[in-house]
């Protein structure tokens, strides 16, 4: 029994040590994932880690070797293999990407309804236009891998791996198609991960290179959101698509199977920033 324990304790004890090492890789490189809050800080460290340095190049190349492997490491508990070929593309959106140049999907605003006892927003109501969107469908067993790996798919195609060879830019919400059982108890195999193509590009898309990417336009739509905080999986966001079922009024205008989850950065960002998204029938 002293020896069974013994060696539990030692396997726990080396991973909190793997652990640890990888979560001080990503303080030292100063990146959580691709958190798209953070992509503007990174950039900044970069810059004052190549003024500052006589050996800035060597530098800034551990960084970058440092940063994949913290996502590595990371996809590698959410049951993601992250590849070599992801390492650029990870680096282009740390260097690329400003807050400011995040282009919000565009849209109107329709009213809010609130709880009038607290003052506590229950919906909003939103209109969006028609627009071009690059869309991925994955069928991996759990909903985190499919979204995970569709925005890997996606990030390539911003970066350069397109018909015009350029970065894109990032445009905010990532959103994610998902479908349920009749009484919404089970997300559906098929998750489609989706990229709002950027207004200047609307008009003569570029193309992916990657067979699986799809520029759909997607018609104009009335949705009702609301948002929530933290890591969205399964359970989650079947909790939130009933938690929202129940504040809306006539439940019959609105699609009963189809939802949209809304991510403003990365898939594992434990502080992710999430909407739920319910489709008002045509």
């Amino acid at each position: 029994m002293t020896k069974t324990n013994s060696s539990e304790s030692a396997a726990l004890q080396s991973e909190m040590e793997c652990q640890s090492q990888s979560a001080e890789r990503g303080r030292r490189s100063g990146r959580h994932l691709i958190s798209l809050e953070d992509l503007e800080s990174m950039t900044d460290n970069m810059d004052t880690e190549l003024v500052h340095s006589d050996n800035g190049e060597e530098e800034n190349e551990q960084d970058d070797s440092e940063l994949f492997t913290y996502w590595r490491d990371v996809g590698r508990r959410h049951l993601v293999d992250v590849p070599r070929d992801m390492e650029e593309p990870i680096q282009q959106m740390a260097r690329n990407n400003q807050s400011e140049d995040r282009q919000p999907v565009p849209f109107t605003s329709l009213g809010h309804k609130t709880r009038q006892q607290v003052d506590e927003p229950l919906y909003e109501k939103r209109q969006y236009e028609k627009a071009k969107w690059a869309c991925v469908t994955q069928n991996e067993p759990g909903y985190e891998q499919s979204i995970c790996k569709g925005f890997m798919k996606l990030m390539k195609y911003i970066c350069q791996q397109n018909s015009t060879g350029l970065f894109l830019g990032m445009t905010i919400p990532i959103v994610t198609i998902v479908h349920t059982n009749q009484n919404r108890s089970e997300l559906l195999p098929g998750v489609t991960t989706a990229y709002y193509i950027p207004t200047h590009f609307q008009h003569q898309v570029p193309q992916p290179f990657d067979a699986d990417i799809v520029i759909d336009e997607l018609p104009a739509r009335i949705i009702y959101t609301r948002s929530f905080n933290g890591i969205t999986n399964e359970d989650s966001i079947l909790q939130e698509i009933n938690r929202l079922a129940e504040d809306l009024d006539s439940p019959e205008l609105y699609l009963q199977d189809t939802f949209i989850v809304a991510g403003y950065n990365n898939p594992a960002d434990p502080n992710r920033r999430n909407e739920i998204w319910f489709i008002q029938r045509p």
